[in-house]
Order: C-alpha cells, then sequence, then structure tokens
C-alpha cells in the first residue's frame, strides 16, 4: 500500500468533500480515502499496481475539483524558514486576502445599493425629509425603470467581484455535485433573474400607461436583496478563513521554531551555512545562547538545553559527551560539539510537524454520520426549496412571496457547518496537544482516548525510572563515608548497571574511586578486590558466605529490602561486613500522582511487567496499583492487552514503544511515552515527549475536550439546519406571522460556519494540570535565589538530598525547593547546605 497525500482545490463545504470522497473512493484500487475541507487536502492509501497519480487526478477532475500531489520537490515553509527566506504565502492566506478584498469592494457598491433601495426607510426612522435628488430622479411611477436600473447597475460590480459563486456553484451542479456555492448561485441568480424581469415588466407597463402594473411591481425589485447575500456570504467566508487560519497556529509556531543557519566544522575551520546544508556526520557548535540545528549526539562540552520547544518542559536538562540533542532546542549555557544525526526531514520536529499535519487533515469515526448527511444535504435543499415555493404558489400566495421563501431557504442552507464541525476541532485539539508535547497521529485515536476505562502500564522505564539508582545506604562497623569509599573502589572497574549505579551516587557524595589491585569479577555472585593490602568482595550474600564472610548483623536488612523489591548489594572488608547499600528502580515522581488520577476518571490500572512477582508487589504496594501482571513475556503482553478486550474493556497501553511495539498495536490506543528523539511512529497511536506518566491523564483529557467540542459543533449546526431551513420555508407564518428575508438568512448562513470554527478554537485554552513533587505534602518550602538555569537547580536539589532522611525537588521557575523530611531535620542544617553549593536563602517556611 501507498500513502498520499493531495491538495485539493474548488472545495468550498462538506457537500464537495464528500463528492470527493466518494469519486475517489469508487476507484479500483483505493483502499483508504480522507478528505478534509479544514486543509484542502486528501489522503489516500492505494495498490500501486492498480491505481497512479493520473487516475486520481482525472478522478477528481471529473468531480468539478482540481487536484495535485502534494510534492516534494516544492520547498517546504519549513525549509524556507530556516534558509531565511519568505515562504510562499499558503493557499489558506491568499483565500483570506482574497475574500477580504472582495468583501470590502463588495461593501463600496452594497452601501449605495442599499441607500437607494431602502432610503424611504432610513429617513422615515430618523423623521428627516428625503434629498430633492433623489425625490426628482428616483420617486414617483415615472422614474420606476430609473430606480430599479439604477439598483441594477450598482449590483453589477457586486456580481462580478463574486462571480466565483455561481462559477463553481453552476460547474458542480451540472456535474451532479450541487454545493454551498449552488445554493448561493441558485439563490441571489432568482433574485437577479426576478429583478431583470421586473425592468423589463415596468418598462412595458410605463409604455402602455399601465400605472396599476407599475405600482405593483415598482418596489418588488430583489438586487438589493441579491446583493446583500453575496456580501454577507463573502463577508461570513472571510471571518471563517480568519478563524480557520488560527487553527493552524500550532504548526506554524512549530515551524518558526526551525532554526536558520548552523555553526559547522569543515577542513579545521568554523563554517556557518544555511541548515539545510547540514550533513549526516558533520560537526556541528553550538554556544550559548544558540539554537541547536539539527538533531545529533555531543561529542564535546556540556551544555544546559531548554527543550520546551520540543517536550513542553520548562526545566533546562544538562547535556554532556554522549547525549542527544534535538533540533529548535536552545543552549542555554555551555559550549558543546555535536555529530549530526538527523537532518531536513528527518529531525524530531519536523517529524512532529509531519504528524500533527497528518493528525490534523485524517478524520475521526464521529464525522461519518455528518458527512453521509452532507452528501446529500445540497440537493435535499434545492428539493426542499422548490417545494416550498410551489406550496405557497399553490396556497394562492403571490408570485414574490413563494419566490421570497425559495431563496430564503436556498440561503440560510448552510452545509459548512457540518462539514466544519469535526476538522476544526481535531486540528485544534491535535495542534494543542503538540504544544504540550503531546503527538496525537490521528482523529481516530483522538476519539478512541476518550472512551478508555482500562489503562495497562509497562513497569520498567513507564511507570518507574528503568535505570537502577541507590536508595539505602547502611553501614555496619564503619561509617558512611568508609563504606562508600570502599564501594566506589570496588565498583568502578565493573561495568554492570548495578556497580554503575553506586558509583554515581558516591561521587555525587563527593567520594572517589581509590586503585584496587587484583579486579575480578564473579559472575552472578559479584566482583572483589584488593584495597589497601585488604581483600575486599561486593555482591550478594551466595559470595559471602563463599567466603566464610557471616551475614548476621545485616540479615534482617537483607529481608526487609528484598520485599521491598530493592536488590541489596553486600561490602566486605577482610572478613568482616562493612555494610549493605540496596539499589532498585524506582518510581519516577509523577507516577503515583498519575495513577491516582487515572482512579479519579474512573480508569482501571493494570501494571503489566516481566520482573518477578515480589518485585512488582514491591511497586504495587508503594504506588497503590490495583491490579499487577508479573512474570510476563514481551510476546505475551498482546495477549493480556487481547483477553481484556474480549471482556469489552476499551485498553489503552503504555510503554516504551519499542519492546511493547505488539502490545501498543494491538492496544485500542497505544501511548508511547518518554519516546524523545526515539519517537515510536509505528507502533503508538499517541507519542508523549516528555517521560512523565501524568501526561496519559493529559492525552486523555484532552481527547474527552475535543470530543465535547465536536460534539457541540455538531449538535449547533444540526440544531441551525433543523430550525432554519423550515422557517425559512414559511412554516410558521400561518400560525405566527414569521417569515425570514432573503437578506437575513444569507447573514445566518454566513454566521453559523464562523460560530462554530470559534466555538473549535476554545480548544486552544485547555491547560495543563501540573503538579509538583512534595508541593502538597512537603514539609519545608525554601526561597533560594540565585538559581539560573537547570545546572543551578540540580545543584541544589543535589546538595539538599545528601541530608540523611531529606528528600527535595527544586522548581526552577519558581525558585523554590520543595522539601520532605523523614526525620527532624534543623533549618539551619537545610540552609547551610544550600549556600555551600554557592546558592542564597531567602525564606524557609515550615508547613
Amino acid at each position: 500500500m501507498k500513502k498520499e497525500t493531495y491538495d485539493i482545490t474548488g472545495m468550498t463545504c462538506s457537500a464537495c468533500s464528500s463528492r470527493v470522497e466518494k469519486c475517489v473512493r469508487a476507484l479500483e484500487g483505493a483502499d483508504k480515502v480522507s478528505v478534509n475541507l479544514l486543509t484542502n487536502s486528501m489522503q489516500i492509501e492505494y495498490e500501486e499496481d492498480r491505481l497512479d497519480e493520473r487516475k486520481i487526478v482525472t478522478a477528481v477532475e471529473k468531480a468539478g475539483y482540481g487536484a495535485a500531489l502534494r510534492s516534494k520537490r516544492e520547498k517546504s515553509a519549513v525549509s524556507q524558514k530556516r534558509i531565511g527566506e519568505t515562504p510562499e504565502k499558503s493557499i489558506m492566506q491568499k483565500e483570506t486576502e482574497s475574500l477580504k478584498k472582495r468583501f470590502f469592494l463588495s461593501l463600496v457598491f452594497l452601501i449605495p445599493l442599499m441607500y437607494l433601495s431602502m432610503h424611504h426607510m432610513f429617513f422615515e426612522w430618523f423623521g428627516l425629509p428625503v434629498p430633492s435628488v433623489i425625490m426628482e430622479y428616483f420617486h414617483g411611477y415615472e422614474n420606476a425603470v430609473t430606480f430599479s436600473f439604477s439598483q441594477f447597475l450598482l449590483l453589477l460590480p457586486i456580481l462580478y467581484m463574486n462571480r466565483k459563486y455561481f462559477q463553481v456553484g453552476f460547474k458542480t451542479l451540472f456535474h451532479g455535485s450541487p454545493n454551498m456555492d449552488s445554493l448561493i448561485a441558485i439563490g441571489s441568480g432568482a433574485a437577479l433573474v426576478y429583478g431583470c424581469f421586473v425592468i423589463f415588466r415596468l418598462g412595458r407597463a410605463l409604455g402602455q400607461q399601465d400605472l396599476q402594473v407599475v405600482e405593483q411591481y415598482g418596489m418588488e425589485v430583489y438586487f438589493e436583496s441579491a446583493g446583500m447575500i453575496l456580501t454577507l456570504i463573502t463577508l461570513g467566508k472571510y471571518l471563517e478563513a480568519r478563524s480557520k487560519g488560527k487553527t493552524g497556529e500550532a504548526i506554524t509556531k512549530l515551524m518558526d521554531l526551525a532554526p536558520k543557519t548552523a555553526v559547522v566544522e569543515r577542513d579545521g575551520e568554523e563554517k556557518t551555512v544555511g541548515v539545510e546544508e547540514v550533513c549526516v556526520g558533520d560537526i556541528v557548535l553550538v554556544r550559548s545562547g544558540a539554537a541547536v540545528p539539527v538533531d545529533g549526539v555531543i561529542v564535546f562540552g556540556t551544555g544546559s538545553i531548554d527543550e520546551a520547544a520540543i517536550t513542553g518542559e520548562s526545566i533546562p536538562v544538562d547535556k554532556k559527551e554522549g547525549d542527544t540533542v534535538v533540533g529548535a532546542t536552545v543552549n542555554k549555557a555551555g559550549f558543546f560539539k555535536f555529530r549530526a544525526t538527523k537532518v531536513g526531514d528527518d529531525t524530531t520536529l519536523s517529524q512532529i510537524i509531519r504528524l500533527v499535519e497528518e493528525a490534523g487533515a485524517s478524520k475521526a469515526p464521529i464525522a461519518k454520520t455528518a458527512d453521509k448527511i452532507a452528501g446529500v444535504f445540497v440537493p435535499a435543499v434545492i428539493g426542499i426549496a422548490l417545494l416550498a415555493s410551489a406550496v405557497w404558489l399553490f396556497a394562492g400566495a403571490g408570485f414574490e412571496f413563494a419566490l421570497s421563501i425559495g431563496i430564503s431557504v436556498l440561503v440560510i442552507s448552510c452545509p459548512c457547518a457540518l462539514g466544519l464541525a469535526t476538522p476544526v476541532a481535531i486540528m485544534v485539539g491535535t495542534g494543542k496537544g503538540a504544544q504540550l508535547g503531546i503527538l496525537i497521529k490521528s482523529g481516530e485515536a483522538l476519539e478512541t482516548a476518550h472512551n478508555i476505562d482500562t489503562i495497562v502500564l509497562d513497569k520498567t522505564g513507564t511507570i518507574t525510572e528503568g535505570k537502577p539508582v541507590v536508595t539505602d545506604v547502611i553501614p555496619v562497623g564503619c561509617t558512611k563515608e568508609e563504606l562508600l569509599r570502599a564501594a566506589v573502589s570496588l565498583e568502578k572497574p565493573s561495568e554492570h548497571p548495578l556497580a554503575q549505579a553506586v558509583v554515581k551516587y558516591g561521587e555525587g557524595q563527593g567520594i572517589y574511586a581509590e586503585t584496587t589491585e587484583d579486579f575480578v569479577t564473579l559472575p552472578g555472585k559479584g566482583v572483589g578486590a584488593r584495597l589497601s593490602g585488604i581483600q575486599y568482595y561486593a555482591g550478594n550474600k551466595g559470595l559471602m558466605e563463599e567466603n566464610h564472610i557471616s551475614c548476621k548483623a545485616v540479615e534482617q536488612e537483607l529481608y526487609r529490602l528484598a520485599g521491598e523489591g530493592k536488590t541489596p548489594l553486600l561490602f566486605s572488608g577482610g572478613k568482616e561486613v562493612y555494610g549493605l547499600i540496596a539499589v532498585a528502580d524506582v518510581a519516577k515522581k509523577t507516577s503515583k500522582a498519575a495513577i491516582e488520577k487515572f482512579k479519579k476518571m474512573g480508569i482501571d490500572v493494570v501494571m503489566l511487567t516481566g520482573d518477578n512477582e515480589t518485585t512488582a508487589k514491591a511497586v504495587q504496594k508503594q504506588l497503590d496499583i490495583p491490579k499487577v501482571i508479573a512474570d510476563v513475556l514481551p510476546e505475551q503482553k498482546e495477549q493480556v492487552i487481547l483477553s481484556l478486550q474480549k471482556e469489552g474493556k476499551k485498553v489503552a497501553m503504555v510503554g516504551d514503544g519499542i519492546n511493547d511495539a505488539p502490545a501498543l498495536t494491538r492496544a485500542d490506543v497505544g501511548i508511547a511515552i518518554g519516546a524523545g528523539t526515539d519517537v515510536a511512529l509505528e507502533s503508538a497511536d499517541v507519542v508523549l515527549m516528555k517521560n512523565d506518566l501524568l501526561d496519559v491523564c493529559q492525552a486523555i483529557r484532552l481527547s474527552k475536550k475535543v470530543i465535547l467540542n465536536i460534539k457541540e459543533n455538531l449538535f449547533w449546526a444540526f440544531f441551525y439546519n433543523s430550525i432554519g431551513i423550515p422557517l425559512a420555508a414559511g412554516v410558521f407564518y400561518c400560525s405566527f406571522g414569521w417569515k425570514l428575508n432573503p437578506m437575513f438568512g444569507s447573514a445566518a448562513m454566513a454566521l453559523s460556519s464562523v460560530c462554530v470554527v470559534s466555538n473549535a478554537l476554545r480548544i486552544k485554552r485547555f491547560k495543563e494540570e501540573k503538579e509538583m513533587f512534595g508541593k502538597k505534602k512537603c514539609d519545608v518550602e525554601m526561597k533560594v535565589e540565585g538559581m539560573s538555569c537547570g545546572h543551578c537547580s540540580a545543584r541544589v536539589e543535589e546538595a539538599l538530598n545528601a541530608i540523611e532522611g531529606v528528600k527535595a525537588e527544586v522548581d526552577l521557575k519558581k525558585k523554590t525547593a520543595y522539601v520532605t523530611l523523614e526525620k527532624e531535620t534543623a533549618e539551619d542544617t537545610l540552609k547551610k547546605a544550600v549556600e555551600e553549593a554557592g546558592y542564597h536563602v531567602e525564606e524557609i517556611k515550615k508547613l
């Protein structure tokens, strides 16, 4: 299957998009076809051996529209922004400017037209005398033709400037697929033809001195109605186009993030080149305050990177040699060189933009009903208009009354509101999600997410950090510092993840490895080495017992730590146990809060892990997870998802998008969390750029918000038409005397689409729910001055966490440290730790 996107021209309402979709879907070899009125685009999946571009374009043209393959040969707006060129105006921008020009020029002629046709009413309202020139040339039976013909002349420029309605409307009508333009063309055209008939009738009557006919037809000219209809519809379309332009602001903002130039190192020299000239493998230099031009891996130096543009995370991240950097992020402090790994359309930013564009152009299942109705809406309206006019004629009403009824029905009916109800909400919703670091791949995924009642969470890397860290240091017969010095020295030569966790923790405490001799790795047990002439061991209980070292002093701690799902490492020197250090893959700071939110939302939570049951139960107890399934192989996870679905559950699977790919694909909604630069596009329906489980809650909340908005739009679109059409047809005239003037009908039609788009724009006000660890339950809040970047906040956090019994998190934006005390700690101790790190404590507040 081949997937392509085509730009479609000539579409004006949902009847158009429905017609194009129907014609292309009928082609042999076409699989999935989705036409989007908002973006004037068509996505199609087809079999290459049975269908090609020529057949697709021909099918669209036969339907009365234009089509062109969206090709890479044209320079994209992203590329143009990168190299500093002025990008070509989009179709939407051109259309908006054209509509604005048409409206104001139409208004120039409409004002005198309305003044001439209705001046008597205007002067009567204000009690003013009618100017003599009007009385002389346009009043009285003798001036009836002059009065009517002058209005006709003023209408001609309005007709010319809005000729597109007639060109497109009659063209689609003759192709058997009438659209909104057809309704406007027939309605205003009927008024125009009738007005011309009146002029000829008046001329003949005056020639025959038939003053009765002159009196009958003198004020029955509908030229002002035709002019007003065309002008109001153009105004409505202009306002609609402006509003539609705002729905794509998220993509525009993403494009604006793309850097224009890059500094590369070639032949030993620094050169500034356009970002499109950067090649994979180039060494790129990034100084403080500069933007990272493309994706890559740091090979020299360090930096504090603001990744808010990509992940939505406001706190800068410290990067060092070997770390990845992403294009469009900003280096707040430091200097580094990196090797480019992804350039052009392969960068993370380009992938995000492509995802958002594709999602905005896709359709949600909820749109199918509206599409079906739109396909028959316009022909049905034309039928209703003819029927209503005929009924009133047979009921004895005059021809003018019946004509007015027919025109009103035609111009008040609005298929646009139905067609726009879904796509505008989806485009705004997916754009808003991208700003929050939530990439939603399709309208279908967005809709399905709001029905999720069961969420399955992978443990490692999803609920937990995915890497071991030191949780407990328990010295026996020595100080904590002595235990750490021995541990760091022993584990430094080892490449085992547990050993690296111990070394990292020790070095964070300012303790570094000493020289060891005779280092040996004992697989499945631990390591051994000589330090200052004494034999040391680090490993499990079996290693200690094998070397006749008693573990009775720490036996209770061993059982306790194992029961908590931690891995205890024993350290000995000579024939004595020095102490133990526990290492575990700890839960993320936001995991507990996220799980609580899922429960409050009425969603069942299941943890799915390949870890042993003891470890799984420990995490379950710590985070209060209702259900845990442990000892599951990667290929078995899909079966677990399937079994839940057979129970009638709507299941979302949250994983890393790689090992969990089968389960992500099987789930109703697959969510890849913490994908970062590895964006798991193929297996997941939703990609979360941040490594934060709370973003899953945000994605579900956003989905509910968008679907509610779509339902509101559809309700008002159906409600508007179901009330407006009977009113225009005169259904309430006999009972209540209600009759709709065609001019008011055209105004209502114009405003209905504007209201739908404006309602969808409210999604932009969707706010991210943030929850700071310890903010509600912390014991102490400390206002810290002097922090300017992520490196600063990390130093303060590290200094506070180094104090025994203290857990702290720093909010750089609020310049506040939130401290939880596991045991009594003096305020002076906290203050001293921060000041020794080089910062000033402005205020300490106990809660």
